[in-house]
């Protein structure tokens, strides 16, 4: 997969020194948090769709129950993300 040219311009235009891109609030560090917060969303999304799908009609659907504060760790230092929970916790 390749970026857009206009993307990358957009992303690095604030860019003037390598703490902006690798520093605590880096670019790096904001593109990794946003990334794998919306895969863990795509990910609650099909699980709970699919779950709809095999419920019985006696047992309460399954839903979303919030998020767990959790820290991920990486080349970039620390980022704090938001996990997505649902009520049967499976």
């Amino acid at each position: 997969m390749t970026f857009q040219p206009e993307l990358l311009d957009q992303l690095l235009q604030s860019y003037e020194k390598p703490e902006d891109l690798l520093g605590e609030g880096g670019i790096l560090k904001q593109l990794t948090k946003a990334l794998v917060e919306r895969c863990l969303e795509a990910e609650m999304k099909t699980h709970l769709e699919t779950q709809e799908a095999q419920t019985q009609a006696s047992k309460p659907a399954n839903r979303r129950n919030g998020h767990s504060k959790k820290t991920i760790k990486g080349e970039f230092g620390e980022a704090e993300i938001a996990v997505p929970r649902d009520r049967d916790c499976e």
